[in-house]
């Protein structure tokens, strides 16, 4: 039963963008993927905010993926969760957040629309 998160950072004048980059620069991204139970740290920009003006709000959203809420926990618990806090204030960024539970199993009638 896996666990997904989805958290759209939304900032200003780029920067959630430039969070998002500096998570990847600094090997913070890569750190998280290598923590056990994690299954997915991606971030992914909507279409049509490609560019951010400098009064526009952008968004980019992270999917976040663990194999169980203990693994969530054991994150949660790292000195990792410092630095994105910091780089969160220091983007100014705020959040909403969506919370998937995974059962694993694909519906017969939803397969023929699945394209492998």
């Amino acid at each position: 039963m896996a666990i997904t998160v989805n958290l759209r950072y939304i900032g200003k004048k780029g920067a959630a963008q430039a969070f998002a980059r500096e998570m990847i620069s600094s090997g913070t991204v890569e750190k998280i993927r290598a923590e056990k139970g994690n299954l997915r740290y991606e971030y992914y920009l909507p279409f049509g905010e490609e560019k951010a003006s400098d009064d526009t709000s952008e968004t980019i959203l992270l999917i976040d993926s663990w194999e169980n809420q203990e693994a969530i926990d054991l994150h949660h618990a790292t000195p990792m969760m410092k630095t994105i806090a910091e780089l969160r204030e220091k983007y100014d960024l705020h959040m909403t957040i969506e919370r998937f539970v995974s059962d694993d199993k694909i519906p017969e009638q939803d397969k023929a629309f699945i394209r492998s």
